[in-house]
C-alpha cells in the first residue's frame, strides 16, 4: 500500500490540489472502502489458491484472456515505471544530480537488491524507504489551512467540468491500481502465506489502505493550501515549493527529496516484480525471488529489461506531471477488466471457506460496478 502512494499518485494529488483546491479531497477519502474490497479479494485469491491472477485466468479462461490481462498489465506498469523513475530523476535534479547519474545509480542499486535478496529482505528495504512518505503528514499539519475552507470546498464536487472529471479519473486510477491488485495476490504467494493467515493479512491490508489514503489526502491538503491557485503544475520543482513553504527552505527541500524518493523506490520495486511475476505465470517459468538468477533467467531478465528500458526513456526527457496524470487515467479505464477477473475468480475457484458469496459478494459487485463506471465515465469525459 505504500507503493500505492507512488510518485504518480504524489504528482496527481499535487496537481489536484493546485488546480481544484480541496474539491477532490472527499473522493479520495471515499475510495477507502473500494480499495479495501479490491485488495482483500486479491489477497484472498492468493492465500486460497497459491496462484497469481494471470495464472488463474489462464487456467480458468484460456490463453486469449491471459494474454489480454498481460497486455493490460503491461500498459499499466509501463506508465507507472516511467512515472516512478521520473520522480526519482526529479528528486535527483533537486539535489543538482544529472538525470543520467540518478538513473544509473538507481537501476544498479535496484538490480543488486532484487538479485541478491529473498522476498523478505526486499520487503524490508521497501518498507524502510517507504516510511519517508510520512513526511507528507508533517507538511499537511504545518500548512494549517483551517477546517472551514476544507469542508466548504470538499463538499462541492463540480462533476460538470471535464477538467475536474479528468483528475477524478486520475485519482481513481492512482488509488485502485491494476498492478497493485496483481502484486497483492502474487506477493502473498511469494511470501508463503496460506489460508491460516487470512485474518491477520486482512487487518494489515485495511491498515495499509487507510495509511495510503491518509498520506494522499495530507499531500492534497498541503498542495491546495500552498499551490491552490487554479493553475496546473508543469514540473516536479513546482511541487517542491509546497514543502519549502511549509517546512522552510532547507528542511522542506530534504524532506521532499526523501518523501518522493521513498514512494518512487517502493513503487518501482512493486511494478517490476508484478510484471515479472505475471510474465512467469503466463509463460509457466520460474518466477520468484526465492530462486537464484541462474535458476529463473526469464524472471530476472524481465526485471533487468524493464528497469533498463524505463531508465533510458526517462534519461531522454519526459514531462512527469502530465505523464503521471495520464497514467492514472489509463489505469482508471483499464480497471474494470481487472476487477471483473478478480470478482469472477473469487466466486468460482476458491475453497468454500474463502469463496466470495452472500451479502459480501453483492457488496463487492456493487463496489466494482461503481468504481468501473466512474473510471470509464470520468476518464472518457475528461479526455473529451
Amino acid at each position: 500500500m505504500l507503493a500505492d502512494t507512488d510518485a504518480g499518485s504524489v504528482t496527481t494529488v499535487a496537481q489536484s490540489g493546485a488546480q481544484w483546491g480541496y474539491h477532490l479531497l472527499l473522493p479520495n477519502l471515499l475510495l477507502i472502502p473500494f480499495m479495501f474490497v479490491a485488495q482483500e479479494l486479491a489477497l484472498r485469491l492468493g492465500l486460497g489458491t497459491r496462484r497469481g491472477l494471470a495464472e488463474l485466468v489462464l487456467q480458468r479462461f484460456g490463453w486469449i484472456m491471459a494474454v489480454l490481462l498481460l497486455g493490460i498489465l503491461g500498459l499499466s506498469c509501463s506508465g507507472a515505471l516511467v512515472s516512478q523513475l521520473s520522480g526519482l530523476a526529479g528528486a535527483g535534479q533537486a539535489l543538482g544530480v544529472p538525470v543520467w547519474v540518478t538513473m544509473t545509480a538507481t537501476i544498479s542499486g535496484l538490480i543488486i537488491i532484487l538479485f541478491t535478496g529473498s522476498y523478505r529482505s526486499v520487503q524490508r528495504v521497501a518498507l524502510l524507504v517507504g516510511l519517508f512518505e510520512l513526511a507528507f503528514l508533517v507538511m499537511a499539519w504545518r500548512a494549517a489551512p483551517g477546517l472551514a475552507p476544507i469542508v466548504q470546498q470538499a463538499t462541492h464536487l463540480p462533476l460538470y467540468d471535464h477538467d475536474y472529471l479528468y483528475l477524478l479519473a486520475a485519482n481513481l486510477g492512482t488509488s485502485i491500481i491494476p498492478w497493485t491488485l496483481m502484486y497483492q495476490q502474487s506477493a502473498s504467494v511469494d511470501k508463503g502465506l496460506g489460508p491460516g493467515q487470512v485474518r491477520s493479512a486482512r487487518l494489515e491490508t485495511l491498515i495499509g489502505v487507510i495509511l495510503c489514503q491518509t498520506i494522499t489526502s495530507a499531500l492534497l491538503i498541503a498542495a491546495a493550501a500552498m499551490l491552490g491557485k487554479g493553475q496546473p503544475l508543469n514540473t516536479v520543482a513546482e511541487i517542491e515549493t509546497a514543502f519549502t513553504a511549509t517546512l522552510g527552505a532547507a528542511t522542506g527541500h530534504v524532506i521532499f527529496v526523501l518523501g518522493l524518493s521513498g514512494s518512487a523506490l517502493v513503487a518501482t520495486i512493486v511494478v517490476c516484480l508484478t510484471l515479472a511475476w505475471t510474465v512467469g505465470d503466463v509463460l509457466g517459468v520460474r518466477h520468484s525471488l526465492e530462486h537464484r538468477p541462474k535458476d529463473a533467467p526469464w524472471f530476472y531478465g524481465s526485471l533487468t529489461l524493464m528497469l533498463a528500458a524505463g531508465g533510458a526513456l526517462v534519461a531522454s526527457g519526459v514531462n512527469l506531471v502530465q505523464l503521471s496524470v495520464a497514467a492514472g487515467v489509463l489505469n482508471a479505464l483499464l480497471l474494470p477488466v481487472v476487477l471483473g477477473f478478480l470478482y469472477l475468480l473469487a466466486r468460482s475457484v476458491l475453497p468454500d471457506s474463502l469463496r466470495l458469496k452472500g451479502i459480501y459478494a453483492a457488496v463487492a459487485a456493487v463496489a466494482f460496478l461503481v468504481a468501473g463506471a466512474v473510471g470509464i465515465y470520468a476518464g472518457a469525459a475528461g479526455l473529451v
